[in-house]
């Protein structure tokens, strides 16, 4: 019996591969260092489609248009369903889509965490929604929606290079669970659904936000090394560092620090929170190493995930939902795989519980 299917291979897939020992992420062929500079999250979703769905034409437009068709359920969100935590109403919203398994439900379940996060966002606010804007690239119309202003170029970028990096990792939770559905022959709705329930646990997607808690709490990076020091004598956990299949640096840290650095040089991110961000990294490396010399805990993708949502203005109940605008292109690529080549998933348990007592003859 193997706790959490520890290292067994429950899958075979031609969709990513995580080589943790290595630190590297190949999706389909491309590594993430070569797909953060050469691609947009379109890009993206057109090679993890690739196969699985007809594409014809502009998947930027057919992604706009998707945008433009599910944004009719924000109207009909009612006030408690918009009181719920952000990802809780997104949740409830996507349920409503139909569940087909065809090219047009795949491009409306991509379009929805993004139209429905916003919308709800906004509502909850107090403001009025934004209406998507079909010629735009999908990053930048997230964020057109978020705040009700057209983002920058290197606002665009970073989030299209955000929803780039977490676009497929591999067979963790989320991902096992939109495969376990898709198994079933239920429809592409019902494995995001799934997953996206998987995603919300603070153990796989809640991670980010405690991030800038922490920072909050250092305060400054003269404070970093001390602060830490008192965290890892108690015993707590140092969120953002560690991960489950990487031995080394997790390669999704870097791509997205360089993104948190162009946002930086254009002035998008405070100099002072990013300083504070690379003191605290600086001194909790060097402190896990010499109090954990035995354990690999490095950078996670979590780290600068904090800072680069934040400055793009997404609060932190959110985060969990930007996640899955990304995610989802993975989820539903995944959903299809197993669907059209797999089987039922079916494993076995061992029974540990009480045996009746056979009654003597």
């Amino acid at each position: 019996m193997k706790s959490g299917l520890e290292d067994v291979v429950a899958a075979e897939t031609v969709l990513s591969d995580v080589d943790g020992k290595n630190g590297r992420l190949i999706v389909r062929g491309v590594s993430l260092d070569e797909l953060v500079r050469t691609s947009r999250y379109e890009d993206v979703l057109a090679l993890l489609f690739d196969g699985f769905f007809p594409l014809e034409g502009s998947l930027q437009a057919a992604l706009g248009r998707a945008r433009v068709e599910v944004s009719g359920h924000v109207a009909r969100a009612d006030v408690e369903l918009v009181a719920l935590p952000p990802v809780d109403g997104m949740r409830a919203l996507l349920a409503r889509l139909g569940d087909g398994n065809d090219v047009e439900s795949a491009l409306r379940l991509v379009a929805a965490p993004a139209m429905f996060t916003t919308a709800l966002l906004r509502r909850k606010a107090g403001l009025e929604t934004v209406a998507p804007d079909p010629a735009l690239g999908h990053a930048a119309d997230t964020l057109r929606m978020l705040t009700g202003d057209m983002p920058s170029e290197q606002q665009a970028s970073a989030l299209d290079r955000y929803l780039v990096t977490v676009s497929d990792h591999g067979l963790n939770a989320s991902t096992f669970a939109s495969r376990v559905i898709a198994s079933t022959q239920a429809g592409l709705t019902s494995s995001v659904l799934a997953a996206l329930s998987a995603l919300k646990g603070p153990l796989h997607g809640g991670a980010p936000g405690p991030v800038l808690d922490m920072l909050d709490a250092v305060g400054s990076p003269a404070n970093a090394e001390g602060w830490i020091a008192s965290e890892l004598a108690r015993g707590e956990r140092l969120m953002g560092f560690g991960h489950r299949v990487y031995r080394v640096r997790d390669p999704r840290a870097d791509a997205l620090k360089g993104a948190v650095r162009l946002l930086a040089a254009s002035g998008a991110i405070d100099a002072g929170r990013l300083a504070l961000a690379e003191a605290v990294e600086t001194s909790a490396l060097a402190q896990l190493r010499l109090k954990k010399p035995d354990r690999p805990l490095e950078t996670n993708v979590e780290f600068y995930t904090a800072l680069l949502l934040e400055s793009l203005g997404f609060p932190r109940e959110a985060f969990t939902c930007v996640f899955a605008m990304g995610r989802v292109g993975g989820w539903i690529a995944h959903a299809r795989e197993q669907a059209v080549d797999g089987r039922l998933i079916r494993p076995m348990s061992v029974y540990v519980g009480p045996v009746p007592q056979v009654a003597a003859e």
